[in-house]
């Protein structure tokens, strides 16, 4: 199942610096593109960040829907859009790292889990951030401690 949450097609490497709004449309885009979720979940995830950000520290922001938007998920799917200069989540909150999100039933639970240990580092961040490899992301958030 793991394989199907996070691939290489769902990695967007040096993206330009954009709106949070922007950065937000870009990570659902690449949800619907790959088939996890309708184009109405987009509008879930920018009603759940204005709500509460989903900047969540260390240069991570992790938007997602909100409940009342998980009808339009297909299948859990990550992806994650890279941005060397960052994406302004305001307050001071500048996010490198934009991991979207759509999870039905419990299937992304371990995945969040990997990204919140791979996330938890100063240095593994720095490692995400600064990649120039898809697979290095995968593995850097996939081979989390699993013993």
């Amino acid at each position: 199942m793991e394989l199907t949450v996070l691939k290489k097609e769902n990695i967007l490497l040096n993206v330009a610096t954009e709106t949070l709004t922007e950065a937000i449309e870009r990570v659902g885009s690449l949800l619907v593109k790959n088939g996890y979720v309708e184009e109405e979940y987009i509008e879930g995830m920018k009603k759940r960040n204005e709500e509460i950000t989903t900047y969540i520290g260390n240069g991570i922001a992790i938007p997602h829907g909100m409940n009342e938007y998980v009808k339009y998920i297909k299948h859990s799917g990550i992806v994650i859009a890279q941005y060397q200069n960052g994406v302004d989540f305001g307050e001071g909150d500048i996010a490198y790292i934009v991991i979207g999100i759509a999870g039905k039933n419990d299937d992304h639970i371990n995945i969040l889990s990997k990204i919140a240990l791979a996330c938890q580092s100063e240095e593994d961040v720095l490692k995400l951030i600064n990649s120039k490899e898809k697979n290095e992301i995968i593995s850097l958030i996939m081979d989390q401690n699993e013993e």
